[in-house]
């Protein structure tokens, strides 16, 4: 017989491994996430917007910085609490579930074992019968007979990763861990952000009920004194009509604002899980704005968003799954192996001399599936282009939110101060305009529409200071600020 074939087969296998080994090599590129000047054309070496010296650490507790310890405690007991927060918790135990399934594929599977069986073989009528038996009359009795057997057995599986495919899918799976990890402090930190602005909400909208509640009371003197005035005829009776008129208003706006903060009461409640009984403990005015926090540099914004973080580990793990998918061009590998004794006496079990084993290899090299490798690397190259494309426009939402914050900063403040002095105009205005009408300087007109810029003037101020603690409180959350402790390099040990 010719040795040709046996040196065909031997040539084919060689290449086949060759090939193997460099189409592994070729497949073991990991995917950095793109450099911040591929992502933005030009990018400044420091935010645009940003005041000088504004290069630090930002809190980690950044709303301790309003000083107000009912706050505190709300902020505190939500991001433990929140059902959102559970629930980001909840998946990334079932990352870490998944990493620790996937990394136990890389080591030998060993499992035990015992079997016991009992069989009974009939063999009346069959010549081995008759020749057991010495006859084969009619009245003989049946032959049988019964047997035991008894298996006490070990086996140990392997599938040698020698190409790196099932590593790929152990470190796709660590990577989408810690984007669940990066996910859950970005949760944490929204959390708190939602928690002091519904806050800040509260303070304005009973602040707002207050001033309401106010100049209720002061509309109700002016018209009373309107209407004895109309009825001595001092003043027309028009002037009377028009002071209950504007009392009526003032009242329904008032009713209006009471309805808005029971509201904001509830649904703050419910966003600190407390029953939704509207019985909200706050300050009694809203807290002075504090210094804006460090912004740093553009560059550290991508190693400190915890968003930026989930998707650069999205973008890895897409990279690493792309790995596994051209290793499955690969042959598979695997070693089995059994030991254990095997005896029709349950008592003979540990004994040596009943000890068997079996020792074996494969080696399976994929040929035709249809084309359902090749669309599996088309389909994983499709999601790491997807996941390049989140990456930079989650960067670009980050530098936009941080430019934007800081940018409307200056505008904030002096909106701030300019309705500031002129509520503080609008309310002498409501006496001095009131006096000038008892004069008979002014006609009655007057007195309505300064009570009613007054009113007007509190409330945009009011408005104008909680746009600014609404501001500082975005800036804190999109320069990353809060529950910065480094997440785990990797998921728990059993």
């Amino acid at each position: 017989m010719s040795s040709t074939p046996h040196f065909t087969t031997w040539a084919r296998l060689g290449l086949t491994f060759a090939g193997a080994a460099l189409l592994s090599a070729c497949a073991s590129t990991v995917t950095e996430p793109p450099a911040l000047s591929q992502v933005v054309a030009e990018p400044p070496d420091t935010f645009l917007a940003a005041a000088s010296g504004q290069n630090g650490a930002v809190d980690d507790q950044w709303w301790l910085r309003f000083n107000d310890p009912l706050l505190t405690g709300y902020v505190e007991r939500a991001v433990e609490s929140s059902p959102a927060v559970l629930r980001a918790i909840a998946r990334l135990e079932q990352a870490g579930a998944a990493a620790r399934i996937a990394r136990a594929d890389l080591l030998p599977q060993v499992s035990a074992g015992i079997d016991a069986s009992r069989s009974r073989q009939n063999l009346s009528g069959s010549g081995f019968g008759d020749l057991l038996t010495g006859g084969g009359g009619e009245n003989d009795a049946p032959t049988s007979f019964t047997t035991d057997n008894y298996q006490l057995t070990g086996r140990v599986s392997w599938n040698v990763d020698l190409w790196g495919r099932i590593g790929a899918q152990t470190a796709a799976a660590r990577a989408e861990f810690l984007a669940s990890a990066e996910n859950l402090r970005a949760t944490r930190q929204s959390i708190a952000a939602e928690v002091v602005r519904n806050y800040f909400n509260v303070v304005t909208t009973s602040n707002q009920v207050a001033v309401s509640d106010e100049l209720v009371d002061a509309i109700e003197e002016v018209t009373r004194q309107v209407s004895n005035r109309a009825q001595v005829g001092v003043a027309p009776p028009n002037d009377r009509t028009l002071a209950i008129a504007n009392l009526g208003q003032a009242r329904a706006g008032l009713a209006q604002q009471r309805e808005a903060l029971q509201r904001v009461t509830r649904g703050f409640d419910q966003l600190i899980r407390a029953y939704p009984d509207g019985a909200v403990a706050t300050a009694a005015a809203l807290p002075p704005v504090p210094p804006p926090p460090p912004a740093g540099l553009p560059v550290d914004l991508l190693l400190r968003r915890p968003d930026i973080r989930a998707a650069e580990w999205q973008l890895r793990a897409a990279g690493f799954r792309l790995d596994a998918a051209r290793r499955s061009f690969l042959p598979d590998i695997s070693l089995t192996g059994n030991a254990g004794t095997s005896s029709n006496a349950l008592e003979d079990l540990l004994k040596g001399d009943f000890f068997i084993w079996t020792i074996a290899g494969s080696l399976l090299q994929p040929i035709f599936q249809g084309g359902r490798l090749r669309a599996q690397v088309d389909q994983a190259e499709g999601v790491r282009t997807e996941a390049i494309a989140a990456y930079a426009e989650t960067v670009l939402q980050a530098l936009t939110e941080v430019e934007t914050a800081l940018a409307v900063e200056e505008q904030l403040l002096a909106r701030q101060a300019a309705l500031e002095a002129a509520a503080k105009a609008a309310r002498a205005s409501v006496e001095i305009s009131f006096n000038r009408y008892r004069a008979g300087l002014d006609p009655f007109v007057t007195v309505l529409e300064s009570q009613q810029r007054a009113l007007d003037a509190n409330a945009a101020y009011l408005e104008a200071l909680s746009a600014r603690l609404d501001n500082r409180v975005t800036l804190h959350l999109a320069l990353g600020g809060g529950f910065g402790d480094v997440p785990p390099a990797a998921p728990p040990q059993d």
